[in-house]
């Protein structure tokens, strides 16, 4: 009853509150609505978050976040004076890799060691420097428990991860001696589930987290925008080639200059290639695929003839290997045209022709190799490739200039050392078959398309063919033209500085990308 009556009290007080509030008069000027009680404006709380305290577990060495310095001391078993003495001809034994230039790397980590670390499996043999990191830190602590690791697995195991990989990769604190290395990133939402690894789940994630903060995009993003036959990496790798392609781009316009060697081959770097299983005629025996893409204009099985998907969602790469070409196009070549670019990676292409291609072609190779010169064989007019003579065929230094042939005569790549990239500029003999979208496409990118009824030996003359079949030519042209990289430098760009105002503009009227 005693309760009762309470809480009769309080409701009849709450009550007589809330009715002497809806019959208070309103403040001059406006009217009052009914309802609850609108709580004053004033001065907000400011909440003020504890600083986080630093851990004092010994465990806590070995896990993220801050540790107490006093835990760290007494955990430290190496004075500074010893861990000077470990560090005598150190540098020596231990070098930095050679593309960082002799500079110690930061946390911005280079595309090669990007390249080199996503490739590692959980049984690539490893090697740690010993003692690298110097004592009276939590990194010299995690050091000396995962520097003991003789695998990738081992070291993920022992609490590194793959930005500590990073860090010590471009320091020369660790090296790989041996075991399984990956020729591309593992997409682990195409692979076997079973035979997905710790160590490639770990890669993986964090190389989405890096490519996407370096495109100020969510990981959610990139996979939502993936294109057929695209993973993750190479959907944000592609992204960030089709944007340092445009920034290349923009800079030659406002500073009237061609597009240099050294852009071509950063977004061929950046590139990732798709495994072609259709290039048959290019592959030795036993190959199954070659990394090579098709930029421009491509005529498929059941003899379409359309845009290619990339083209289409990253323009301006292609536009920069079109303009690479076209600002250096010596005069007696000017009227060269093509519509295609086959760009390729790191293969020799065995003895073939490129049937139906209309016209000659261009080529030129681009890195850092030894090697992979180019075989033609000039005056071939057919037959069997196999009887063609050896000691007929032309060579060409692609690295040293740009060659200009008949893809339909036989040519090959001998074996080369080191990081080869090509790109090969032709004429599809079907290209009339192309939508007139597509050819308004084709010249915003800068494509010098061919015209009706062209001459295909305007620029060489037709093969003569070898031995007791060849041909008198009447034709005054030549087989094939070569033309040095010294030449092409000293080529006049005839392309003028824009102010920002014309760039912008030239910006805006460039192709889009899209969604394809």
């Amino acid at each position: 009853r005693a309760l009762l009556l309470a809480c009769s009290s309080v409701w009849r007080a709450s009550a007589l509150k809330h009715l002497l509030w809806r019959t208070m008069p309103a403040k001059a000027g406006k009217p009052m609505k009914a309802g609850r009680p609108k709580k004053e404006d004033g001065p907000k709380k400011t909440i003020l978050k504890k600083p986080a305290v630093p851990s004092t577990g010994l465990d806590a060495i070995f896990k993220p976040g801050r540790v107490d310095r006093s835990v760290v001391k007494s955990a430290t078993k190496m004075t500074r004076e010893q861990w000077l003495r470990h560090q005598e001809g150190m540098a020596e034994a231990w070098p930095l890799p050679s593309y960082m230039g002799g500079e110690k790397g930061h946390t911005q980590y280079r595309d090669e060691t990007y390249h080199l670390i996503t490739r590692w499996t959980a049984e690539t043999e490893i090697e740690y420097r010993p003692h690298a990191k110097a004592p009276g830190s939590k990194s010299h602590l995690r050091y000396e428990k995962y520097s003991k690791a003789k695998t990738v697995g081992a070291a993920l195991r022992l609490g590194s991860y793959p930005a500590d990989w990073c860090w010590d990769y471009e320091r020369g604190f660790i090296k790989v001696v041996g075991g399984p290395v990956r020729d591309e990133p593992l997409d682990i939402s195409k692979g076997d589930a079973a035979a997905v690894s710790n160590v490639d789940k770990a890669i993986n994630t964090w190389y989405v987290r890096e490519l996407a903060k370096m495109l100020d995009m969510k990981p959610k993003e990139l996979s939502e925008s993936q294109g057929w036959g695209e993973s993750v990496h190479i959907r944000a790798l592609r992204l960030l080639a089709q944007r340092e392609s445009k920034s290349f781009l923009e800079a030659a316009d406002r500073e009237g200059r061609k597009i240099t060697d050294q852009q071509v081959l950063h977004v061929l770097k950046r590139w990732p290639f798709f495994r072609n299983p259709w290039r048959r005629n290019v592959m030795e025996e036993g190959q199954t695929w070659v990394f090579s893409d098709t930029l421009g204009l491509l005529r498929d099985r059941q003899g379409d003839v359309h845009l290619t998907a990339p083209t289409r969602r990253y323009p301006q790469v292609a536009e920069l290997f079109a303009r690479w070409l076209t600002d250096r196009l010596p005069e007696e070549a000017k009227k060269f045209t093509f519509t295609s670019m086959n760009v390729n990676c790191n293969y020799a292409a065995q003895i073939h022709r490129d049937n139906g291609n209309l016209g000659p072609s261009f080529i030129k190779a681009f890195g850092d190799f030894s090697g992979g010169t180019l075989n033609y064989w000039a005056e071939d007019a057919g037959g069997k490739l196999e009887a063609l003579p050896k000691s007929q065929k032309v060579t060409f230094d692609l690295q040293e200039g740009l060659a200009l042939f008949n893809g339909n005569c036989a040519h090959s790549v001998e074996p080369f050392q080191g990081s080869r990239y090509s790109i090969v500029y032709f004429s599809l003999g079907s290209y009339a078959r192309m939508t007139s979208e597509d050819q308004e496409k084709m010249k915003k990118l800068g494509i010098p398309l061919p015209r009706d009824g062209e001459d295909p030996y305007s620029l060489l003359r037709p093969p003569a063919g070898y031995g007791a079949k060849a041909a008198i030519q009447k034709s005054k042209l030549p087989p094939f033209r070569f033309y040095s990289k010294d030449k092409l430098d000293r080529q006049k760009c005839a392309r003028k500085p824009k102010t920002e105002a014309e760039v912008k503009k030239i910006t805006a009227n460039r192709l889009q990308p899209e969604n394809a």
